[in-house]
């Protein structure tokens, strides 16, 4: 006879390694959810570039000496000389009062909102560009596989990650960009392959079409990593936000992105009434889940308060500013 709790989960009663009668037609952990909160980061990048570039007010700010505003029939939305922006972009000195990242400022001037505020501001249009395409090219699949808390996290988390590492060792020039937030979505990407790997080992095996599909999207994810870090070792580009957030997205990609294993899968196309397992995880899940949890809070705990306390990690590290500057004759990476 079935008991209350029976009834209220529809009137079957789920047997310990045996397969339950499918209640639901969709697959527990194929869930397709609606992307929204990307779309929304999506706006909220493009709308606070606007609001800079406004602010900015570049015929109005930029003396004649510095140069001519690109873009003069933009008006006030106008593009700083190029010698002083590259990326047709706003002013240092703009960029500096909308919240851009500066060491001074966080541990001086206890601003510490910078180390999020910095994610979304952008140094300019080209930069605005590029890290926009890949926000949608790679947030919106991975909200999509996994929804909005879970990406929206990330997301966050990598951007402070990298804002973090930043202050460890950048204080003389400025940091702002969501290339931090978004290297954290490129490892959580990484590390929710390896974690699940049964899922798409087993697919790899069965299907050649799907091999292929595989093994062109670990490449694109790894060409995309390097392109960015080679981009990140020349002047104006910050390295450092890419490394921070990519190392804890990867950790991050563990703890949140964790699913069933195929076995647990598996039982949704077998006859109701047949021998399954009773695991829903793999023991080897769950440790990376836990070592990868342990290290994110060390991460924040140390970080954070070597930040605060002005430790300058350059001191411990000889070479580690060539991670994000490599001097050359053309320039040189003292400032």
């Amino acid at each position: 006879m079935a008991t209350r709790g029976d009834l209220e989960k529809g009137g079957v009663k789920k047997v310990p390694g045996k397969v339950p009668a499918p209640l639901y037609p969709q697959h527990e952990g194929e869930r397709e959810w609606v992307a929204w909160l990307i779309p929304i980061f999506f706006v909220t990048n493009i709308t606070v570039f606007v609001v800079t570039m406004y602010v900015n007010n570049c015929p109005v700010h930029t003396p004649a000496r510095d140069g001519k505003c690109i873009g003069h029939w933009l008006g006030r939305f106008g593009f700083q000389p190029l010698r002083q922006n590259p990326l047709l972009g706003p002013s240092s000195a703009t960029l500096t009062k909308m919240g851009a990242l500066v060491w001074e400022k966080v541990v001086h001037h206890h601003e510490g909102w910078r180390l999020i505020s910095s994610m979304w501001l952008h140094a300019g249009a080209l930069h605005l560009v590029v890290n926009m395409f890949s926000l949608m090219f790679v947030g919106m699949r991975l909200e999509t596989q996994f929804g909005y808390v879970r990406i929206g996290a990330v997301y966050l988390l990598s951007g402070l990650g990298g804002s973090v590492l930043t202050s460890l060792f950048i204080r003389n020039t400025i940091s702002v960009g969501a290339s931090g937030a978004l290297f954290g979505l490129l490892g959580a990407m990484l590390s929710e392959l390896l974690t699940n790997w049964t899922i798409y080992s087993n697919k790899i095996l069965s299907e050649r079409a799907i091999l292929f599909l595989q093994a062109t999207a670990v490449m694109t994810l790894l060409s995309v990593i390097v392109v960015n870090l080679v981009i990140g070792i020349l002047p104006h580009v910050n390295n450092f936000a890419h490394i921070g957030g990519f190392l804890t997205g990867f950790l991050l990609g563990f703890v949140v992105l964790m699913r069933p294993h195929l076995g647990w899968l598996q039982r949704y196309g077998m006859t109701p009434g047949s021998d399954c397992t009773t695991k829903k995880y793999l023991l080897y899940q769950w440790i990376l889940l836990a070592v990868a949890l342990i290290l994110v809070i060390i991460e924040f705990a140390i970080g954070m308060a070597m930040v605060f306390r002005g430790a300058n990690a350059n001191d411990s590290c000889q070479w580690c500013h060539y991670l994000s500057c490599v001097p050359t004759s053309s320039w040189t990476c003292t400032n």
